[in-house]
């Protein structure tokens, strides 16, 4: 071989190491979450739907349009006069807000037939009761007399002839505003041939049966011939471009007269850019789905429905982006997401989302939009950044307030500095522009806060304020374990304390690994008297019962039960892990030898608990800190640091060796802090006191 030849194998297998080295440091250290093929198949799906909208305006929106900055400065190629839409436009609303055709509607004058057939039957029924009746109408004595002497035919000559006035006046059209002294005048014109005291009291029927009715509805076809004929005769507004005029200037948002004038001569290109509509959906996709890795890579436990989350609030946002144009606010659409999805998913989980959303924003944008996406990004990392380390509500609601004042600063300031640059925009907004974009931002922090119990309860988010909430000793699951199995309480808070330590020192996450460790053995409450810290004296169940298989079957119930109890008090999944992973599949030692002594073939496996092995740091500290804290307190008063430091580090070894920290996470550096953690809690616990004295008592005399 030659000297290159050697020379590119040799850099060939070099670069072939440092990618092999930077995947595995890159890749997760912790077993990640198992997704089925469905839990892919769905984010694939939502992944597709966020390129489709975020790509939508390059299918079917024109090239350019009114409010967007142009792409370049564009010159009228000739002279010519254009139609000028946006004040045809205005005009035809202001004629259409006051232009009205209206006809007559033949269910309303039906309506209105039937009320005066109503009306006569009820006449008829005062005039014949010898008693006074509450009627249509207050009669006369005159025209009740005339009403009682009409003979059969003449009653339905009159009624007729007031059928026949009420069809003509409808014909003309009746309007709600008219006057009753206006319709009984009408009425009485259309009732002339008739003699007093019919004509009058026909008058009024009619006028009480309309007043206050209409029989006419707006006819839009009408209304609109209306408008265009008016507009005709006013003259249609339109734009005088000379050759050579400037259209538009570069980067200047586009007037909706400019467009006119571009559309007009063929510069607006309307037919879907498939090139531009492909690529911006493969970066929308590409995007999203970088994010999901990315959230995977740095949160082992990520579940689907949390990807789901974060790709929904994704979508949600595009959609508005789309809906508001250029009137959406960077503010008010991305720090919220960001704030929230940072509470429950941690803030790397933020801080991807912001990037993804914040470059799929819609382009081009003008001078001030961009200024305004740059302090959005800005105040959004911020709340990604300090949301992980809000330990209360009431401190997320401090943020909430913070946030928007710093935003409504951030902005003025950069307004004032966009002033004295050359070349400043010409068009700016106002300070209470300013100001309601950011009581939109806040109004929308204090509703996500109100809705985040619902969100965190929907998606198995566990935020650091769920954590302590879930670590009240006063919970009803950690209140039936102080009461019902005072001994395991007991053993759990020594647990935390050991685990907390051990966290601490390797950077774990120690609100999760404390609240974890209370519920751990809460499946010790279906029998605890089976377990040695809740015997008191007397004889050990387990060998009375003098089975091993029963009694392994006893200590795996523990687990069994503990995984019922956490999904009936609806613990977080992350919670409910440390219930199996902190005893792993460690094997059953005193048991398993007594089975052995029995019957030297049992196999090992029936007598081992059925796992899994811890997946996280956090299981893995917890199940170190279960093995050591009884062989801590069993040690005597005078033993030394290093003796102590050596028991643990055997104990440690021992579970390393069996297999049971392979999923965890936990380096050899890592186990290594937590033994130092591990001693010195230890030492804590030993530390010496004062004998005090106690004063001999005072004999007294009888």
């Amino acid at each position: 071989m030659t000297i290159p030849v050697v020379k590119s194998v040799l850099l060939r297998r070099r670069i072939q190491r440092l990618w092999q080295r930077w995947l595995r440091q890159e890749s997760p250290c912790q077993a990640l979450c198992p997704w089925r093929r469905r839990d892919w198949l769905a984010v694939a799906l939502v992944c597709v739907l966020v390129a489709g909208l975020s790509s939508w305006p390059w299918l079917v929106e024109p090239s350019l349009r009114p409010g967007i900055p142009a792409p370049q400065s564009t010159r009228a190629p000739e002279a010519a006069t254009v139609v000028d839409s946006d004040a045809l436009e205005q005009r035809r609303f202001q004629l259409g807000s006051r232009t009205h055709v209206q006809v007559v509607d033949a269910q309303a004058d039906q309506e209105l037939q039937q009320r005066l057939e109503r009306k006569l039957r009820e006449l008829e029924l005062v005039a014949a009761s010898p008693q006074n009746r509450v009627g249509p109408l207050n009669l006369n004595p005159v025209e009740q007399a005339w009403l009682v002497n009409l003979t059969p035919q003449q009653l339905a000559q009159w009624q007729q002839a007031l059928r026949v006035a009420q069809r003509r006046m409808l014909s003309q059209g009746i309007v709600s505003s008219i006057a009753k002294s206006q319709l009984q005048a009408a009425a009485a014109l259309q009732l002339a041939p008739l003699a007093e005291p019919g004509l009058g009291l026909g008058s009024r029927l009619l006028a009480v049966n309309l007043q206050g009715r209409s029989n006419l509805r707006t006819d839009a076809g009408l209304t609109q011939g209306l408008i265009e004929e008016l507009l005709t005769q006013q003259g249609i507004p339109r734009i005088t471009v000379e050759k050579g005029e400037l259209i538009t200037r570069q980067g200047e948002p586009i007037s909706p007269q400019a467009y006119d004038v571009l559309d007009y001569f063929g510069m607006v290109n309307r037919r879907p850019l498939l090139r531009a509509w492909l690529g911006h959906a493969a970066e929308a996709f590409a995007g999203s789905a970088l994010m999901v890795l990315l959230l995977r890579r740095w949160r082992a436990s990520l579940e689907p429905r949390h990807a789901l989350l974060a790709l929904g609030t994704l979508l949600v946002v595009q959609g508005c982006k789309l809906w508001l144009g250029n009137t959406a606010s960077p503010l008010a659409l991305l720090v919220p997401p960001t704030l929230l999805l940072a509470q429950g998913l941690g803030t790397g989980a933020g801080l991807a989302w912001l990037a993804v959303a914040s470059l799929l924003w819609p382009q081009p944008l003008d001078g001030f939009n961009e200024q305004r996406l740059l302090v959005a990004a800005l105040v959004a990392v911020v709340a990604a950044v300090l949301a992980g380390r809000q330990r209360s509500r009431a401190q997320l609601v401090q943020l909430a307030l913070v946030l928007p004042l710093g935003a409504l600063v951030l902005q003025w300031l950069v307004l004032q500095v966009s002033y004295k640059l050359p070349g400043a925009m010409r068009v700016t907004p106002s300070g209470s522009e300013l100001a309601g974009e950011a009581l939109l931002m806040g109004g929308l922090l204090m509703g996500g806060l109100l809705l985040g119990p619902l969100v965190e309860s929907f998606f198995g988010l566990l935020t650091r304020a769920r954590l302590l909430e879930l670590a009240d000793l006063e919970r009803p699951l950690l209140r039936r374990l102080s009461m019902e199995a005072p001994g395991t309480f007991e053993h759990t808070l020594m647990i935390c304390g050991l685990a907390e330590e051990g966290a601490r020192a390797i950077q774990a996450d120690v609100d999760l690994i404390r609240t974890g460790a209370m519920y751990h053995d809460v499946g010790k409450l279906h029998a605890p008297q089976w377990f040695i810290e809740n015997q008191s004296e007397g004889t050990n169940p387990h060998e009375i019962l003098n089975d091993p298989f029963a009694s392994a079957a006893i200590l795996q119930a523990h687990v069994d039960e503990g995984l019922k109890l956490a999904r009936k008090y609806r613990l977080p999944r992350p919670l409910a892990d440390f219930i199996p992973e902190h005893q792993g599949t460690l094997k059953m030692g005193y048991f398993f030898y007594q089975a052995r002594e029995r019957d030297p073939d049992v196999p090992e496996q029936r007598f081992r608990y059925q796992g899994p092995t811890p997946q996280s740091r956090e299981t893995g500290i917890l199940m170190l800190a279960d093995g050591c804290e009884a062989a801590l307190r069993s040690l005597p008063p005078g033993t030394s640091e290093q003796e102590a430091s050596a028991m643990v580090r055997r104990i440690i070894e021992a579970r390393h060796s069996d297999g049971q920290l392979k999923d965890s996470g936990l380096s050899r550096g890592e186990l290594e802090l937590v033994i130092r953690a591990f001693v010195r809690v230890w030492k804590r616990m030993r530390h010496r006191r004062i004998p005090y004295p106690i004063p001999a008592r005072k004999a007294y005399s009888a």
